[in-house]
């Protein structure tokens, strides 16, 4: 492992590499919700892109999206979870532009204007510094490029609360709760252009799509 990774964030760290080899297990439930956000997303990827996916986790998305584009660089902060996600590939077709590295999302190695998109999947609101990764995610992205973020929000009633309870017993922490409007409030303070935030799922486990340029 370089430098730059061992000095990844390590806040949740802990919880990623202890549950990635049932994080596929787990979301399980939520596949009709990566299905359509994944359904939202095709029509903005074409086979001349080159895309940065950070948090891919166990490739729930990577697989999805990947063969849609040109260049595929699916990154994750846990090595046991990129672990995971190579793993996921014998399941799969041979994807040749998909691939797969540790990465920092708030201290990409990356040059400025490298990529046509971007995806974080379920990440932001778990990152003690978001700014920084929407920063970097700036940064790396072409000149009207586009980013996908689909993140949970916050949920309603006391079934919500409960799921939460018992997540952060386990050991996870979410350090923004934003609602569906107040998340694509966050994303244009930051310096991006809401195009779409729908929100999609149960008011258990809410997801809002979130896709926006640069």
């Amino acid at each position: 492992m370089s430098k730059k990774n061992k000095n990844i964030n390590k806040d949740n760290k802990k919880f990623w590499q202890r549950y990635a080899p049932i994080y596929s297990l787990f979301m399980k439930n939520a596949d009709a919700e990566y299905n359509q956000i994944s359904d939202k997303i095709k029509p903005y990827l074409s086979k001349d892109m080159n895309v940065l996916e950070l948090a891919c986790g166990t490739g729930m998305f990577t697989y999805i999206l990947a063969d849609k584009v040109n260049i595929w660089k699916a990154t994750d902060f846990s090595e046991n979870m990129v672990k995971e996600a190579r793993a996921a590939g014998k399941k799969h077709k041979v994807i040749p532009g998909l691939s797969f590295s540790i990465e920092d999302a708030t201290n990409l190695p990356y040059e400025d204007s490298s990529f046509d998109a971007v995806m974080i999947a379920n990440a932001l609101h778990i990152m003690p510094n978001p700014e920084k990764a929407l920063a970097e995610i700036e940064r790396v992205l072409k000149e009207d490029g586009i980013m996908f973020a689909p993140t949970f929000v916050h949920g309603e009633g006391v079934g919500f609360k409960l799921r939460t309870k018992l997540i952060e017993f386990f050991g996870f922490k979410a350090f923004i709760k934003p609602t569906n409007d107040e998340f694509k409030d966050f994303i244009e303070s930051n310096g991006f252009k809401v195009m779409e935030y729908d929100r999609v799922g149960s008011k258990l486990a809410p997801i809002c799509c979130m896709i926006a340029k640069k």
